[in-house]
């Protein structure tokens, strides 16, 4: 794989560095332990960087207003994805985040093959996040000796703006705006240098909303339940390494069986292997590698989308 490629998957680890470092001694200016507010996903949540935790973004405990801002840039086979954006945390309890994203899919181009789309070469679609997560119960880090993992629920509203794949999205029959709401439990066992966290999605959307929320007849326009996991070990103080897996609804498929292009428009989970580090209490650093496996792949030759992810998060 080209070095560009690793270059690409960093985010996915944000929360995992987050409660691991958690795990030692060292404690911010603050008060609050080292990385406890995690990392920044691609949605903006402070979580693993494909799914969000329980924890409340940036190094502010209780009492406090803190904030954070990410980037991350991940870059597969045929497609590129960046985004950015920043969250807020009050006392310990409450998150409000904000991300925008931006979707290299030149390769739609090919769907003008199959009907007068109008897809443009340089095909960009570009997506509005707006998050709030609650902790409703534990402390993931105060609570570690305890059975009980701290639990959160979170709303994602998200707005696609398709650029020239409007028609595209109408022939689907999908919206371009959607809410997504999960609830998340994270557990740090610091016996054992392990963060757990799982996240169940209520969701409809397609390509986390990159291709619009549901979708005409024989398509499933419905809500589904999607679950999520992460996992994380502390090899030190200041470096974790894991992996997160994520299910995903594969809505479209049945359009595009209907119209006799097959498995063309299947959508499959999506997961990575990361490793993150920490360089102080402000910034944390994540690569990792990711597997998004097909995505349209009526117009990239059925090729897996493999490739890096690479994310920056500052916090205060």
């Amino acid at each position: 794989m080209h070095p560009i490629h690793w270059i690409s998957t960093v985010a996915c680890t944000t929360g995992l560095c987050t409660l691991l470092v958690a795990a030692s001694t060292a404690r911010a200016e603050t008060g609050k332990l080292l990385l406890t507010g995690g990392v920044s996903s691609i949605s903006g949540s402070a979580g693993g960087g494909l799914t969000p935790w329980a924890v409340v973004g940036s190094n502010a405990t209780e009492g406090e207003i803190g904030m954070s801002a990410f980037t991350t840039r991940t870059r597969t086979r045929d497609y590129g994805l960046t985004s950015y954006g920043a969250a807020m945390g009050w006392n310990e309890r409450v998150e409000v985040s904000v991300a925008k994203q931006d979707f290299d899919a030149a390769p739609a181009v090919a769907l003008n093959g199959i009907a007068a789309f109008g897809v443009e070469p340089d095909l960009h679609l570009k997506m509005d996040i707006i998050g709030v997560k609650v902790r409703l119960l534990g402390d993931a880090v105060l609570e570690a000796d305890s059975a009980m993992p701290q639990v959160a629920v979170g709303v994602e509203h998200k707005r696609l703006h398709p650029a020239s794949a409007s028609r595209v999205i109408e022939f689907l029959g999908a919206d371009t705006s959607g809410t997504d709401v999960y609830v998340t439990a994270t557990k740090l066992l610091l016996d054992r240098n392990l963060v757990l966290s799982a996240t169940l999605r209520s969701t409809n959307a397609n390509q986390n909303g990159l291709l619009g929320f549901g979708g005409s007849a024989p398509g499933r326009s419905r809500r589904s339940l999607q679950p999520e996991f992460s996992v994380a070990y502390l090899l030190r103080r200041d470096l974790a390494i894991g992996a997160e897996y994520r299910f995903k609804p594969n809505n479209l498929q049945a359009i595009g069986a209907s119209a006799g292009l097959g498995a063309a428009l299947r959508e499959d989970d999506w997961r990575d292997l990361f490793i993150a580090w920490a360089p102080n209490k402000h910034m944390s650093i994540t690569l990792a590698y990711v597997n998004l496996g097909l995505i349209v792949p009526g117009v990239t030759g059925y090729r897996r989308q493999n490739g890096l992810y690479l994310s920056v998060q500052a916090a205060y």
